[in-house]
């Protein structure tokens, strides 16, 4: 069984900080469960485009407010708010604009390592990590 507390997470190698983002990753591929589990910040007034090429994502908005853009589609906007989920089950490329400081769920598969950030093309690397046993 695996407990972890959110508030011991932080400033230890698991809290990411990027420009427009922190990321607490409470799971990860080392911890051996097939996905990585991260609770998220997007600050207000940001905008960031991602294109998960090497991973699906799920994210599940629990507070604050913020519009993400289908880069592939139609160019479709959505609202998110407290109790919307989204899927990018086609490693869809999007932008994610933060109107307030937005805090979301997001699940990873296959999980991040620990320490991704996007590169230059909103991408995080495929780094395979060694699981538990």
């Amino acid at each position: 069984m695996i407990i972890r507390r959110l508030d011991e997470i932080a400033g230890t190698d698991r809290d990411i900080e990027a420009d427009t983002w922190s990321s607490r990753r409470l799971l990860l591929a080392g911890d051996g469960m097939g996905f990585s589990l991260h609770d998220t910040v997007l600050y207000a007034g940001t905008t960031t485009e991602m294109h998960y090429q090497n991973h699906l994502e799920a994210v599940y908005s629990i507070e604050g407010e913020a519009e993400i853009t289908d880069l592939d589609g139609a160019g479709a906007t959505h609202k998110l708010e407290p109790g919307v989920m989204y899927a990018l089950d086609k490693h869809d490329r999007h932008i994610l604009r933060a109107i307030s400081d937005f805090r979301c769920v997001c699940v990873f598969n296959p999980p991040v390592a620990g320490g991704e950030v996007h590169d230059e093309n909103g991408v995080y690397p495929l780094i395979r990590a060694k699981e538990k046993p």
